[in-house]
């Protein structure tokens, strides 16, 4: 759900059509000063997700420009559309905004699997209209209700690390945030915020 110009990914990183971003998910390790719990090895996180399954509207926040101090957003309004897949414990989004104006559009798919082994989550965004699943996915697991998702990505020539945060507030209300470090961790600079209601 963190896209613009048609497509996901080019939202979180312009620059990485290139192919130039590279992580394992060994990233998803919370960079140093974070506070993330350890891996509960008990934690069955399979379902951890299942609170986003169904419709929900979606009004965005979005910062188009990134790391450079700016304060300016531009909002959305639209769907967010949710699915298990085939019985399993994979879900897949639909997601589809539009700016008041209706001059911006947001159009994205995102892909989302549980690995049972490592109790974590691999978020990967989609490009159907392309056919390309972009790599490398955020991986991360959920903490009660919140979840953390990590990778390394190029932005505009620099290593970056990229967060997800998902919240599942109530039946009704759910909140997605996405965020860039400069510097390994030590400062984010939050750059969308999505907010689901139904």
């Amino acid at each position: 759900m963190d896209g613009i110009h048609h497509t996901h990914r080019n939202l979180i990183a312009a620059g990485l059509a290139a192919g130039l971003a590279a992580a394992a998910p060994a990233a998803a390790a919370p960079p140093a000063g974070e506070t993330a719990s350890a891996i509960d090895p008990n934690h069955d996180g399979a379902h951890d997700f299942d609170f986003l399954i169904g419709d929900w509207k979606a009004h965005v926040r979005r910062l188009p420009d990134r790391l450079v101090g700016s304060n300016k957003w531009i909002e959305y309004d639209g769907i967010s559309r949710h699915h298990k897949l085939l019985d399993s414990n994979a879900n897949f989004e639909e997601f589809e905004v539009w700016s008041a104006d209706r001059t911006q559009h947001i159009k994205a798919q995102t892909l989302r699997l549980y690995n049972p082994v490592s109790h974590q989550w691999s978020i990967y965004l989609v490009h159907l209209d392309e056919g390309v699943l972009d790599t490398p996915p955020v991986v991360g697991q959920f903490t009660g209700k919140r979840g953390e998702f990590y990778d390394q990505e190029i932005w505009k020539g620099r290593a970056i690390l990229v967060r997800y945060v998902w919240e599942d507030l109530s039946s009704h209300a759910a909140r997605m945030e996405q965020s860039f470090s400069p510097d390994g961790g030590k400062s984010w600079e939050v750059n969308w915020i999505c907010e689901l209601s139904r």
